[in-house]
């Protein structure tokens, strides 16, 4: 066999790796934090009705967040049932298409360049996408950050590749498809998909201290009305339909209020997305910051398609991480749309240490420093604190011990150090899913409670909550999950409450408590008091009137 076939076979049974790995696992974990478990039950409710307009929660409008989210879960419950999987499809199925958008803007890309060292870009920065943590851990759960980066990167790489094309209408049909995943980008999470491309554009174009080509400027003319035709598949229905409140809670609250105060909650430094950066990027951190370090040598203005590949990565890479960074509410999955960016920035630079004999040994011992550091911490965190049993925590630290010493001590084998990082980075993951993340999920939700208080004739009860909401169970329990006026489920202030709410209803009541105040409980009278049993955190308690 020829070795380019072979290069291809080898090639092509990675992506197909990459792909079922992506699609792996999606259902092994039920749904955490506050987020999964009310968009999946959204779209629940969506599908339900037939309704691809109005996004609610228990019957109540939600318009945080555009609905494109929302139509891939409901596809997919539509084609295989409601569940975390289904509900997790669209986002895995967004990352791969994210890793694909990376390696085809890195195809066209090489295709056009005098570097003929850079002949692996496309393969090596889709695989450096692949295996970075933000985009992987984004892709495995409920949420539009992926979504966003996926519409976002595809404009952006159409953009790109238009600026490198020649010919008159081919460029056209790029720059259609650019303004197309506008529109997406829209629907896909606001106006930030608006923001996102053009302000890309824009420094790119003043880091080469050069005004934007004839053509993109003529485009607009067509171009924006085509984005916004798209994006109004929604948004002219749902203002029709709704109109001011729509606009006040989707547009000035969840855009406006949300960007410039802290309405939400969410404050941090200045500085957080540099810092959070760090760990969103890894395992290919130090060839990010690598590539970083090099562009002060880059050409800023050669017309060369790696140059201009440079430059544009640096802008979509700072361009976000500035804007968010002034920011009054910040999440880490506001700047995921930069990292496909990072992986080209830090795909080039791998792709030159692979094809020279002294360049690039730094980040590589660097990376393999950070594997087996993750492996020491790992076990002794194990061995401190429990969590994991030890023979879990030996599984999932081998391969990085083992990526680890042939990084840093046989870094020669730069093939071999490169792909032992995808796969430690693959095979850790895996083995989480399998050993320690279920028990340590089902530790936040109340999946697992609610499903045996089901068995033990609580399976019509009414939900409510002492204290502390958990959004979970809006999810597990929905449609019995009792919400107030303002649309937020209800939470008793005090036991007296629950007294109240258990004597009007002559059914059973299931109420979420804190395992903390559970004794606030024991003394009410005239009520039976089942402890279903707790996850830690929450019990799940039944309370029947007498």
């Amino acid at each position: 066999m020829q070795p380019l076939t072979l290069a291809k076979r080898i090639w092509l049974l990675l992506f197909l790796a990459v792909i079922a790995f992506y699609c792996y696992g999606l259902g092994h974990v039920p749904f955490v934090g506050p987020d999964e478990p009310r968009y999946a039950q959204v779209a629940r409710e969506m599908l339900l009705r037939g309704d691809l307009v109005t996004p609610t929660l228990g019957g109540h409008t939600w318009f945080e967040k555009p609905p494109l989210l929302y139509w891939m879960m409901m596809a997919s419950y539509r084609l295989f049932g409601v569940s975390e999987w289904t509900a997790r499809l669209g986002p895995a199925l967004s990352g791969l298409l994210t890793v694909f958008a990376v390696f085809w803007t890195g195809r066209r890309v090489c295709r056009s360049s005098i570097e003929h060292q850079l002949t692996g870009l496309a393969p090596w920065s889709a695989i450096v996408a692949a295996s970075t943590l933000g985009i992987i851990v984004f892709s495995r759960g409920v949420g539009f950050d992926i979504v966003v980066t996926m519409t976002a990167t595809w404009a952006l790489s159409f953009f790109l590749v238009s600026e490198l094309e020649e010919d008159e209408r081919h460029r056209r049909k790029l720059l259609f498809g650019f303004y197309v995943f506008i529109g997406l980008s829209l629907l896909a999470k606001g106006l930030i998909g608006l923001v996102i491309p053009l302000g890309v554009i824009g420094l790119c174009q003043l880091m080469r201290r050069q005004f934007p080509a004839r053509s993109f400027l003529l485009s607009i003319w067509w171009g924006l009305p085509l984005a916004f035709a798209v994006a109004s598949i929604w948004y002219v229905p749902v203002i029709i339909k709704h109109g001011w409140p729509f606009i006040d809670e989707f547009f000035i609250q969840h855009h406006f209020a949300r960007y410039l105060s802290n309405k939400y909650r969410h404050p941090q430094r200045f500085y957080f997305y540099l810092l959070i950066l760090i760990p969103m990027s890894l395992p290919w951190t130090a060839f990010l910051i690598d590539g970083l370090v090099k562009a002060r040598r880059w050409r800023l203005r050669s017309t060369d398609s790696v140059d201009r590949l440079r430059v544009f990565a640096l802008a979509w890479l700072l361009m976000p991480l500035a804007f968010f960074s002034f920011s009054g509410s910040k999440l880490p999955g506001y700047i995921l749309p930069i990292l496909p960016a990072g992986a080209l920035i830090a795909g080039e630079r791998l792709t030159k240490f692979l094809s020279s004999d002294h360049d690039g040994f730094w980040p590589m011992r660097i990376t393999g420093a950070l594997f087996g550091m993750f492996a020491i911490v790992g076990f002794v965190y194990v061995l401190r604190y429990g969590g994991l049993s030890f023979q879990c925590a030996a599984m999932i630290g081998a391969p990085l011990i083992i990526t680890a010493s042939i990084c840093i001590f046989w870094t020669n084998r730069k093939t071999v150090s490169a792909m032992l990082v995808v796969f430690a980075t693959f095979a850790a993951i895996i083995l989480a899913l399998n050993c320690g993340l279920a028990g340590f999920a089902a530790r936040e939700s109340m999946r697992d409670l609610i499903q045996v208080a089901n068995t033990r004739s609580y399976s019509a009860a009414p939900v409510y909550a002492l204290h502390q909401i958990d959004r979970s169970a809006e999810f597990y329990a929905a449609g019995r999950v009792v919400y107030g006026a303002d649309g937020e489920p209800v939470r008793f202030e005090s036991a007296l409450d629950i007294l109240e709410a258990a004597r009007k209803n002559r059914d059973p009541i299931l109420v979420l408590v804190p395992i903390d105040y559970i004794y606030q409980l024991a003394g009410l009278p005239s009520v039976r008091i089942d402890v279903i049993g707790n996850n830690g955190e929450l019990a799940l308690v039944g309370v029947l009137s007498q």
